[in-house]
């Protein structure tokens, strides 16, 4: 049986699969990974949701249970989780080549967009027109979102035990500030704890639940992958993925000196990619701590216009420092001009966030793949598994509640750390968008890209009409 989509086999002989050779022919994954590409808005929450629907719902290339294992390993790694999981699956589905490809293709829509976004904003300061179309693609994310959570958690928690890790997850992050990589750890320790002394309480789980409401998926759940962790491996991703990494950046150091803007934010932003642990807003506040007060690369206003810009366009939110580069180097150029000098520093920005997402993932995931059948680390992994629907929900929460209120306030008594939304500040346009993107997803079952046409349009008609979008 060959799927249409696909051109692979489906579920009769998912069995078959023969590991070494594509799961899916290259063009036919390229073109499924650029279609996913067009539609990563909502930051990854919004990430994970497009890629859930169109890998696992859709398509079924990636079963629930191999989906949610490859997250987990992604949620553990500093950088954008959702383009670490792009990366991991393409590697899965076509090897080395699949994984490059996959990632590249999540980062280079919001790449263009941003840095056409960015000359923009320099060149006229006025981005409404874009503004007002992006805008209405936010409050159809919300609803996607939702989905995802339904979807994701239906699957993943397969008892009352995982409904509770998630529950807790959820208002650990929520409720308590707690830091993200500690509820982690925490939910890894539980799922450790409840296999050694409950184990039947995880068994009927699986890993991640089992995900068996609809045809196998072309790579089996239990199969291993054929790429196998060797020593002479990770050496070689190791050594090419450090010198990809860093060799743009002597080179700028070479030609422009050590103390120009270019080489500044090389170093800068290289030393953040390592640190970016919990998603983009755990160190937004010191990329603009540090980009306004200590570099002077840009304003404050420029980086809350820049922030708002890099919400509404596709990929990750960790995208915004793109922004901040071109500004720096665009008020700095030393013997550039100013816009080749913007066009440099943002390209060289991109180049040191994003690399070591691929070396990271490139390096750790045969290994992560053997460790699949180990009942000690899947358990651990169940328990992160149900806490990452905790957290979808929570990014999801404050994704909605920053787009569809215009004001939040900050509850902190004793142990709370709870960020409400102000109801008196509520968006009418977007709150209207979001219901009938609802409606569009439930309801009558669009596609994504459906759905974020017509929210696209609804923004930019209510823009034009001289109604707030923002």
């Amino acid at each position: 049986m060959r799927d249409a989509d696909t051109g692979a086999s489906t579920a009769s002989d998912a069995g078959a699969w023969v590991p070494g050779r594509d799961v899916v022919p290259l063009r036919r994954a390229v073109r499924a990974w650029f279609s996913i590409s067009l539609q990563t808005f909502g930051g990854p929450a919004g990430q994970i949701a497009v890629m859930q629907r169109h890998l696992v719902d859709e398509r079924r290339w990636i079963g629930q249970r191999r989906f949610l294992h490859a997250l987990n390993y992604c949620m553990l790694l500093p950088g954008p989780e959702a383009q670490q999981l792009a990366i991991y699956v393409g590697w899965l589905l076509n090897g080395m080549r699949g994984g490059l490809i996959a990632g590249t293709l999540f980062v280079l829509p919001g790449l263009v967009a941003l840095l056409a976004l960015s000359a923009l904003y320099v060149g006229f300061g006025d981005t409404r027109i874009v503004t007002a179309l992006f805008a209405g693609l936010a409050p159809a994310v919300v609803a996607i979102v939702v989905q995802a959570v339904w979807r994701v958690g239906t699957r993943a928690l397969a008892n009352r035990v995982l409904v509770g890790f998630a529950v807790a997850a959820f208002v650990a992050l929520a409720v308590f500030g707690v830091p993200f990589p500690v509820v982690v750890a925490l939910a890894a320790v539980a799922g450790w704890a409840v296999h050694r002394w409950r184990p039947a309480y995880l068994a009927s789980a699986g890993h991640g639940g089992g995900g068996k409401d609809g045809p196998a998926p072309l790579i089996p759940d239990d199969a291993l992958h054929h790429d196998r962790p060797t020593g002479r491996r990770a050496a070689t991703v190791l050594a090419v993925g450090l010198l990809a990494w860093f060799v743009p950046v002597a080179a700028v150091a070479a030609l422009t000196g050590v103390g120009s803007v270019y080489t500044q934010q090389g170093l800068f932003f290289s030393g953040t990619a390592v640190v970016t642990f919990g998603g983009a807003y755990a160190v937004l506040a010191f990329v603009a701590q540090r980009a306004v007060e200590d570099y002077g690369w840009l304003t404050a206003g420029d980086m809350v216009r820049g922030l708002a810009l890099a919400e509404t366009t596709p990929g990750p939110l960790i995208m915004v420092v793109q922004f901040v580069a071109f500004l720096g180097a665009y008020h700095n150029p030393g013997s550039l001009d100013p816009w080749v000098a913007g066009v440099v520093g943002s390209l060289l920005t991109t180049w040191v966030t994003f690399v070591p997402c691929f070396l990271f993932v490139l390096l750790g995931a045969p290994y992560v793949e053997r460790l699949r059948g180990n009942h000690t680390l899947s358990a651990a992994l169940t328990g992160i598994t149900a806490a990452v629907v905790g957290v979808i929900a929570n990014l999801g929460l404050y994704f909605a509640a920053h787009t569809l209120f215009a004001r939040q306030h900050l509850v902190t008594t004793g142990p709370l750390h709870l960020e409400l939304p102000d109801l008196g500040s509520w968006r009418p346009v977007p709150l209207a968008i979001a219901a009938i993107a609802a409606v569009l997803v439930f309801g009558l079952r669009w596609s994504v890209l459906r759905v974020l046409g017509v929210s696209a349009a609804l923004g930019l008609a209510a823009g034009l009409a001289g109604l707030p979008v923002s």
